[in-house]
């Protein structure tokens, strides 16, 4: 299975889906926010591993605390993720912080500046 072969991306697509549901509806960790989102999934193409890459509304703690609540139930995520997606292999989940939103938000706000200084 080449990388980015169509089994691949409908992989990547069903876990992205099921891993938010999982994240939204089933994960009682209160250092789990409730305004997160995961932006893109990579499933290796042995599907040994898989990179997530999650968003967190808030603040860096808000964010930290989040992430830790993730890995710590990473072990529950990937027996939902087995029970509702039938894979050969259920893979072993990295949860990562995404912080393009916030930075896309930073580039806007510089830009606004910029053309407020040059329209003075």
């Amino acid at each position: 299975m080449r990388k980015n072969s169509m089994k691949n991306t409908r992989i990547n697509g069903e876990v992205q889906k099921v891993l938010a549901e999982i994240i939204q509806g089933e994960i009682k960790d209160p250092r789990v926010s409730s305004l997160t989102s995961v932006l893109s999934v990579e499933v290796a193409p042995d599907l040994k591993t898989c990179k997530a890459w999650v968003s967190v509304y808030g603040d860096e703690k808000a964010q930290k605390d989040t992430l830790e609540g993730l890995n710590s139930a990473e072990g529950f995520i990937r027996k939902e993720l087995a029970r509702r997606v039938n894979l050969r292999n259920t893979p072993e989940i990295r949860f990562i912080v995404d912080q393009s939103i916030a930075y896309g938000v930073k580039m806007s706000k510089l830009i606004d500046e910029v053309n407020q200084n040059k329209e003075q």
